[in-house]
């Protein structure tokens, strides 16, 4: 026997170091590989092999080969082994503990790891039953030495980690060893902490001695795994055990926070024990970490230093220490003010220090980490108001002036952060994306620091302001040559970085002062000041002047006090708009420049709607000046010429008269109206081949990069369709239904005698429809293939993805730093992209916007639906995702929701049914190309992603079509299904009025159905999560009582199924599904016995337990503490068809047996006897033959 396995044991060692050997072949380490495998699974010497290699005179890679055949042979052959065969190894196992290993310094941490794994798989087969001294005999090992007490540490941190944690063995065998574990948990805490304590104190004695310094780090590896060990238990053991001697545990690792080697394993046990949930009552001990000891180690903790070396395992412990701060902040939050009786501990002021020494640490990670706690604290009902945080409060907003600015790039060496974002961040992006989400969580923060403390902060955000307008512009070392010419500042500036943080500060707190502030109190001579101070400052740089334009639209409320200031506002952002670096330049506007134009019009827009009867005596200043810009057509750009118009109407808007606001709209559109209904535009509109000629699309350029001729063309056409969408968006009735009376702007009164309104946009708005509705119609028209054809060369791919849309679609960051300062070339593909691009998507607009600006006006046109249908829906078999994706989303959240009931049937059901059949034509084909895109992997992403957001917006519209009025429960849905013994008979009260009006056509109904079933198999876990559990019941539940064909029930029922088999894996679309296809079966299955014919069908079903559930079922429905016992009874007879995700379909499986319980579950018979004496006491009661009293 001992030859054959000597033998073996050397070919097995001769291929573990092939295949270790990186000089090896591929071919070798395969064969290798292959021998191995075989060897384990069918070999009868597995354990005596094992065994052999895993002696500690083999090689480190052999031992961990050997230790891994015996856990093979454990995990697989247990089962089929004899008693004394598992008894021999458990005893061979033990001794490998004992004697098997080396020293503790000098054993590989995967032997260590290998070695626990074997004896926690022989204790989750075994024990408690048949192993009842493991405990003790671990204890024991204990006594050997340093080495064995850390792999006792590992043993019992792997066993609560496959218990507890990852739920790796059945449940029955799960219940015991938790129960076990319970019941001894006093006993393993007494000696966890016993170990913790007793090579604490040696490793503390041991390190000031030189000569025992191996003795020392043996001590302190032991106590790293004992803590690491407790933080395994601490998250579920009862609260008591961590609370018990007076929080011992706690006192010990506050300690432990000054040592170094022990500092961040003790931080971790921390931040789980505090961050525990549970009762209040239970949660209050916690509090003892306010403690003086406990918060003097914490503080001193958080305000240690590195000597300016960032040492990384002390960063991270850094970390730590900050979530334990965090998790404390939360149960102290938790507890003041409740039912518990909790005092605001009196050592809040270290507390908060500790915590603002994280916030104000170099680190902007750290920084951040902090804030939702400080909203937490800020917005408490007691604390907010205690004077410690009050108090604080001040403090953080100053450092949060240092926090606000952009400072810390990974590739830059201009800060402290730089280092510690070259440990957080992989790539200046990754940074840009943290800090946006940062700067913005910040942000809310201080808006809700500012209800405390508000004539304080906006003082703070005044000096910081009047601070930057006095400080020359610094432009810094790292700029282009083509801006240190002209002495102007890239976005990196420091004169940058501290502008925009300092108006992001400024905006945040505006706001807020307004809102916490009485009127009498406001500061309105320093806000007064502050914006005269802004109006004043002049700069040539627009990065600067960007941030200006934002501190004059923030501190613009105070203009309303000072009226006298509203026409320099307006004056300082005219200028803004033609603003230029270069005058008369021909090159093309750098991105900067054109921010500022923008943030001009964008403010102007913003004042406009904000404050319109502030702005409404300026209104001639305004109209004439914008009537001077628009005389110079090159001036302005045709998105900037429709952002004034769009301000011009919203100030019309309070002219509260019918009759001057639609003559206002007269002359405003009379150039758009005479341009779009010329006879030439109509011609240029109505064909697509006229239209491609028009905007150039069919030109050959010889130099891409030079515009070509016809972009007058096309900037026209773009003008005329932002300036109708403009109006449509902005012109509206006076909000007060006296006022709208008195301006003539109420046309009738409604059956009910609501008033019915008439926009003064109404009459040019319809005349220009019908041209609208031809460029959309032949926009759809442009992707048949013979206009296809017609493109260019040089516009052959203008119907692509435009790359920042596909960025979008695909998740992808922008580039971090946007090239400010170099002039925006655009190609001419690039601009025909865009063309096409903005003009589909806001012809749409002009539709979503037109039912709630126009109303009965627009719902009540002649033929309506005829014409939408004939524009928007034809040829949508040849419109590429991207494009029906848009008209999706508008027509879902605009034209559908905006729709009055009166005209469903007239205009959304002709709409809709030929859109929903289209829908569910091509729902199908799509998912299944998604898959099959054989181009470039971006190009497959991309055409997947666009695909699933197409789904999106199609439950998007199916979810708005018929929406439940009250969205029931799965299991409310059930509970009243099953009130009575009747057949279920579900009423149409639950949908809205548009649901009821689309199911009253038929047609309509069933195509709804089969999409809705369609999505549950669709690759998108969201859709399917959502149509299980709000649309597929809520559907079908209206038509259940009625006759249906047996052919539809079996293919809605195996519809789920199809789900489950793709999305079952998931929790949420699991649950979800189990439930849908519940229901089904419940209220179907009397009257459709094809249901059972497609349960049989399913993978490894129970005939038998089939054939019972259906006798319950046919028996009537159940008391509702039955309901979950049959649900549980139907989800384990489906549970053939749930698929299993990728990464465990080709896992062998692990089989553990149950063992006998030790916890079994006595019924008291008590209840018959109590039963039995009750009916003879109520006998006698009524017995004839009664005793005299």
């Amino acid at each position: 026997m001992a030859e054959p396995i000597a033998a073996m044991c050397d070919e097995l060692i001769k291929a573990v170091n092939v295949m270790m050997d990186a000089a090896s072949s591929q071919r070798y380490r395969l064969e290798a590989l292959k021998f191995c495998e075989e060897f384990k699974e069918k070999c009868p010497f597995c354990v005596p092999c094992g065994l052999q290699l895993a002696e500690k005179s083999q090689p480190a890679v052999v031992r961990h080969f050997g230790l891994q055949i015996i856990e093979h042979v454990i995990k697989f052959r247990w089962n089929d082994m004899p008693q004394n065969e598992k008894v021999q190894l458990k005893n061979c196992a033990m001794e490998l503990l004992s004697n098997g290993t080396h020293s503790i310094l000098e054993e590989e941490s995967h032997i260590k790891d290998a070695l626990s794994r074997i004896v926690v798989e022989m204790i989750k087969r075994e024990w408690p039953q048949h192993w009842p001294d493991m405990l003790k005999e671990l204890e024991a090992l204990t006594n050997l030495g340093e080495a064995q007490t850390e792999l006792v540490m590992l043993i019992l941190l792997r066993l609560a980690e496959d218990v507890i944690t990852f739920q790796t063995l059945p449940s029955q065998r799960r219940k015991d060893i938790q129960q076990t574990l319970t019941q001894n948990m006093d006993s393993i805490f007494a000696f966890l902490l016993a170990i913790l304590q007793q090579n604490v104190d040696e490793y503390r004695r041991l390190k000031r001695n030189l000569s025992q310094e191996l003795k020392a780090r043996a001590h302190c590896r032991v106590g790293v795994a004992t803590l690491n060990t407790l933080a395994g238990y601490i998250d579920w053991v009862a609260l008591m055990h961590i609370t018990q001697d007076q929080c011992r545990l706690m006192e010990i690792l506050c300690l432990l926070l000054s040592e170094t080697e022990l500092q961040l394993e003790a931080a971790e046990c921390l931040l789980i024990a505090v961050s525990r949930k549970g009762k209040l009552e239970d949660r209050k001990p916690l509090m003892v970490l306010f403690d003086d000891v406990a918060m003097h180690y914490i503080l001193s903790a958080a305000q240690s230093t590195e000597g300016g070396v960032l040492v990384e395992r002390h960063y991270t412990f850094l970390k730590r220490l900050c979530q334990v701060l965090c998790a404390l902040a939360s149960q102290l939050c938790a507890l003041v003010g409740s039912d518990i009786d909790v005092e605001v501990p009196g050592n809040l002021n270290k507390f908060v220090e500790a915590f603002l020494a994280f916030t104000t640490h170099a680190s902007q990670f750290l920084r951040s980490s902090t804030q939702l706690t400080w909203g937490m604290l800020f917005r408490h009902e007691l604390l907010s108001k205690h004077p410690v945080i009050v108090e604080v409060t001040s403090k953080y907003m100053r450092a949060t002036m240092t926090n606000f600015v952009k400072t810390g790039f990974p590739s830059r060496n201009d800060s402290l952060s730089c280092q510690y974002s070259r440990v957080d961040f992989d790539s200046d992006e990754d940074f840009n994306a943290f800090f946006n989400s940062f700067r913005a969580q910040q942000g809310e923060v201080v808006r809700i620091a500012c209800r405390i403390i508000p004539l304080e902060a906006f003082q703070i955000a005044g000096e910081w302001l009047q601070y930057q307008i006095k400080t020359p512009i610094e432009v810094g070392p790292n700029i282009c040559e083509s801006k240190t010419a002209e002495g102007l500042c890239s976005i990196l500036s420091p004169s940058v970085v501290q502008w925009d943080a300092m108006t992001f500060f400024m905006e945040s707190i505006v706001g807020q002062l307004f809102k916490n502030v009485e009127t009498e109190k406001l500061p309105v001579d320093q806000g007064f000041e502050l914006l005269q101070a802004v109006l004043n400052y002049e700069t040539r740089d627009p990065l600067i002047l960007s941030c200006v334009l934002t501190n004059v639209s923030s501190l613009f409320p105070f203009a309303t006090y000072k009226p006298h200031l509203v026409p320099q506002v307006l004056a300082k952002l005219f200028t803004s708009i033609t603003f230029e670096v270069v005058e008369e330049s021909k090159a093309p506007r750098t991105r900067a420049v054109k921010n500022v134009r923008r943030h001009a019009c964008s403010s102007i827009i913003k004042m406009c709607r904000d404050y319109p009867q502030f702005i409404l005596p300026c209104f001639d200043m305004l109209y004439t000046h914008v009537k001077k810009l628009f005389s110079n057509e090159l001036l302005l750009t045709q998105m900037e010429k429709c952002a004034l118009m769009e301000a011009l109407v919203l100030i019309s808007n309070q002219f509260k008269d019918y009759a001057k606001q639609k003559a206002f709209l007269e002359e405003l559109m009379a150039p758009v109206v005479l341009r779009w209904q010329s006879e030439e535009m109509h011609q240029i509109l109505m064909d697509p081949m006229s239209f491609l000629s028009f905007v150039g699309a069919d030109q050959v350029l010889k130099d891409p990069n030079v515009e070509d001729q016809t972009g007058i063309n096309r900037s026209r056409i773009s003008f005329c369709v932002y300036t109708i969408l403009g109006v449509v968006k902005r012109a509206r009735w006076p909000a007060d239904v006296e006022e709208a009376k008195a301006g003539g702007f109420v046309a009738g009164y409604t059956p009910g005698g609501g008033p019915i309104y008439r926009n003064p946009c109404t009459p040019q708005v319809q005349a220009l429809l019908p041209n609208l509705l031809a460029i959309i119609r032949t926009h759809n028209s442009l992707f048949l293939s013979e206009n296809v054809a017609r493109l260019s060369e040089t516009f052959a791919r203008s119907y692509d993805v435009m790359d920042v849309e596909k960025n979008v679609v695909l998740g992808l960051p922008q580039p971090v730093l946007d090239n400010y300062d170099s002039p925006v070339y655009k190609t001419s593909l690039e601009r025909m992209q865009g063309f096409f691009c903005t003009l589909y998507d806001n012809c749409f607009h002009i539709l979503g916007n037109a039912g709630p600006s126009l109303h009965q006006d627009f719902y009540s046109i002649e033929g309506l639906a005829q014409q939408l249908t004939s524009a928007a829906l034809v040829h949508l078999d040849h419109v590429p995702d991207h494009r029906l994706r848009s008209m999706l989303h508008i027509l879902s959240h605009q034209l559908v929701i905006s729709c009055p009931q009166e005209y469903y049937d007239s205009l959304l059901c002709p709409l809709l049914a030929p859109l929903f059949a289209y829908l569910l034509q091509v729902s199908d084909s799509e998912e299944e190309e998604a898959c099959h895109v054989e181009n470039q992997v971006t190009q497959e992403m991309l055409e997947e992603q666009l695909v699933r957001l197409v789904t999106r917006e199609v439950l998007d519209l199916l979810s708005e079509s018929s929406p439940p009025l009250h969205p029931t429960p799965p299991e409310m849905m059930v509970e009243s299904s099953q009130a009575t013994a009747a057949p279920p008979s579900y009423a149409t009260d639950e949908l809205t009025e548009l649901g009821k009006c689309l199911i009253r056509h038929e047609d309509i109904y069933m195509t709804l159905l089969t999409i809705s079933f369609n999505c549950l198999s669709w690759r998108d876990t969201g859709n399917c999560h959502r149509t299980a559990s709000l649309v597929c019941w809520t559907l079908l539940r209206q038509v259940v009582g009625a006759s249906l064909l047996p052919e539809a029930v079996t293919w809605f029922y195996a519809s789920v199924l199809k789900g489950l088999q793709m999305h079952g894996q998931h929790e949420g679309c699991g649950a979800a599904l189990t439930q849908l296809a519940f229901l089904i079966y419940e209220a179907l299955r009397s009257r459709y016995p094809e249901l059972k014919t497609v349960m049989t069908r399913i993978p490894n079903i129970q005939l038998e337990a089939l054939d019972q559930f259906d006798q319950k079922l046919q028996a009537g429905p159940p008391q509702k503490a039955g309901e979950r016992k049959r649900k549980e009874q139907f989800k384990k007879l489906i549970a053939g068809t749930v698929g299993k995700p990728l990464g465990e379909q080709f896992r062998k499986e692990v089989h553990i047996r149950n063992l006998p319980s030790l916890y079994k579950k006595v019924k008291p018979e008590v209840t018959r006897d109590l039963l039995d004496s009750e009916s003879n006491t109520l006998t006698l009661l009524f017995s004839t033959e009664q005793n005299d009293v």
